[in-house]
C-alpha cells in the first residue's frame, strides 16, 4: 500500500531542493510530481517539445533555468491548465493532466489530486495555491516509509495550506473553479518555514452570519482474522531395526560301510545288479517378507468458539459554547417568533425544576437538560418541524454522550424545546 504526501511551496528553487532530498533518500523519481506556475512561459522555453503525441516534453537543455529539476524528474513539460494558465509539470501526474498530443489538460487538476488519493476538498486548496504562484510536490511512498517523507517535505519554504487558505476564505475565495479567469496573483511571502499573510475582519461586516460546524466522531468496531498460532504435522520415513527368531530344519546325508560275512539270500541275489542310488540334503532357509500396516492415525482439525470482547475508546466532538455579547443597547423580544439568548429562559427552567424534579436532584443536574432542549430549538436543522420530528435524534445524541439517560431528562428538554419554540 501507498500513501501521497503532498505540500506547496513559495518558489521553485526550494521545492527542487526537496525533490532532491526525495530521490537521495531513496524515493523513487518515478513516484514524484512537481506542478509549477509558468504565466511568463520562461521555463517553457527551455523545454524542447516532444511530438510523439504524449503532450509532455522530453526535458532537454533546461540546465540552471530549473534548478536540476529536469534531471530529478522523468516526464517534464509545458502544459495549460484551466483556471490556472501555463505550467510546468513533471512526474506521473503529467499523465492525469496532459491531453493527447494537444499539451493541455482535459481532467483537470482537481481530477488529477484526487486519483492520486487527496480529498477533494483539500485538491481544491492545493489547485488554488498553484493558481497563485506557488509550486506543488507530490510523493507516492510506501506506508512504512510515509513519515520518512513527511520529514524532508517539512523544511523551510512549505506552506501552511490550511492557514493560506483560511486567508482566501476570508477575501472570499469559495473554492477552486477550473472555469475562473486566470489572474495574476503576487506569491505568498515566506521567511524562515512561516507563512506571513495579513487580514482585516471588521465585526458586523458579513451579512451572510458566519457558521461553527459541530464535529462528533462515531466509534466503528469491526473485526479481523489474526493468526495466534497452530500446529504443523510433518510425516517422515524412518528404518527401525527389528529382530526375530525362526527355527530352521537342515538335512545331512551320512555314509556308513558295515563289514558282513554271511550267505546271500534270494533277496540278496535280486540286488546283485547295477544301479544307483540318489539320497539329497535338504535345508530351511529364513525367508523375510514385509507388510505395511497402519498403526495410528493422526487427525488435525480446528475447533471454533466465539467471545464477546469490550472496546473501549474515545471520540472526539466539539462543543460550541455561545455566550451573549452585551451592546449599549439591547432589546429582547418574546413570541413564538422569536428566539433569544439562554439567559432570558433560565429563570422559567428553574421554576419548571421546581416544580417537577427538585425532590430527586438540585436544579445543576437538570441544567444541561434545559440547555439541550434550548439548543435543539435554536438550530436551524430543526426550523420547522416539530417534537415528534426532532425526538428520535435528540435521544440519539443525548443517550451517546450521556450514558443513555434519556428517560430520565427527557421532560426537561421538551419542556426547554416548547418554551423555546413558544409552544407554552
Amino acid at each position: 500500500m501507498t500513501k501521497t504526501v503532498i505540500g506547496t511551496y513559495s518558489n521553485l528553487e526550494t521545492a527542487t531542493a526537496v525533490v532532491n532530498d526525495l530521490v537521495n533518500a531513496g524515493f523513487h523519481r518515478n513516484s514524484i510530481s512537481v506542478i509549477a506556475d509558468d504565466p511568463d512561459k520562461k521555463y517553457a522555453s527551455y523545454i524542447d517539445h516532444d511530438t510523439s503525441g504524449d503532450g509532455t516534453a522530453a526535458g532537454a537543455g533546461i540546465g540552471a533555468a530549473l534548478g536540476g529539476l529536469g534531471g530529478l524528474l522523468l516526464g517534464l513539460g509545458a502544459l495549460a491548465i484551466p483556471g490556472i494558465g501555463p505550467v510546468i509539470a513533471a512526474g506521473p501526474i503529467v499523465a492525469a493532466l496532459a491531453g493527447a498530443g494537444v499539451g493541455a489538460v482535459t481532467g483537470g487538476i482537481i481530477g488529477a489530486l484526487v486519483d492520486l488519493g487527496i480529498p477533494e476538498e483539500t485538491a481544491h486548496e492545493y489547485a488554488e495555491s498553484v493558481r497563485r504562484g506557488n509550486v506543488l510536490v507530490t510523493a507516492q511512498v510506501p506506508d512504512n516509509r510515509s513519515e520518512e517523507a513527511t520529514r524532508i517535505m517539512q523544511r523551510p519554504g512549505l506552506l501552511d495550506i490550511q492557514r493560506e487558505a483560511e486567508t482566501w476564505r476570508a477575501s472570499g475565495w469559495k473554492g477552486f473553479d477550473a472555469t475562473d479567469t486566470v489572474t495574476t496573483t503576487p506569491r505568498t511571502n515566506v521567511t524562515n518555514g512561516s507563512t506571513k499573510a495579513t487580514s482585516t475582519t471588521r465585526a458586523g461586516d458579513t451579512t451572510k452570519g458566519d457558521t461553527v460546524k459541530v464535529v462528533e466522531e462515531n466509534l466503528q468496531v469491526g473485526k479481523r482474522a489474526v493468526e495466534t498460532g497452530g500446529v504443523r504435522v510433518t510425516s517422515t520415513v524412518r528404518e527401525v531395526p527389528v529382530e526375530e527368531e525362526v527355527r530352521l530344519r537342515q538335512e545331512h546325508v551320512e555314509v556308513e560301510r558295515i563289514p558282513v560275512d554271511r550267505p546271500a539270500t534270494t533277496a540278496d541275489l535280486n540286488a546283485f545288479r547295477e544301479g544307483t542310488v540318489e539320497v539329497r540334503e535338504t535345508q530351511e532357509q529364513a525367508v523375510v517378507g514385509k507388510e505395511a500396516r497402519v498403526v495410528e492415525e493422526v487427525r488435525v482439525r480446528k475447533d471454533v468458539d466465539e467471545r464477546t470482547e469490550k472496546v473501549q475508546d474515545t471520540v472526539r466532538r466539539t462543543d460550541v459554547q455561545v455566550q451573549p455579547i452585551a451592546g449599549t443597547a439591547s432589546t429582547v423580544a418574546t413570541g413564538p417568533s422569536s428566539i433569544s439568548s439562554y439567559e432570558v429562559y433560565d429563570p422559567d427552567f428553574r421554576t419548571h425544576y421546581k416544580s417537577v424534579y427538585s425532590s430527586i436532584g438540585n436544579y445543576d443536574r437538570f441544567q444541561p437538560a434545559y440547555r439541550y432542549g434550548y439548543t435543539l430549538a435554536t438550530d436551524d436543522r430543526y426550523r420547522g418541524r416539530n417534537w415528534a420530528d426532532v425526538e428520535p435524534e435528540a435521544r440519539k445524541a443525548w443517550n451517546s454522550r450521556n450514558n443513555n439517560s434519556w428517560e430520565d431528562f427527557k421532560d426537561a428538554v421538551q419542556y426547554s424545546w416548547d418554551k423555546v419554540r413558544g409552544k407554552i
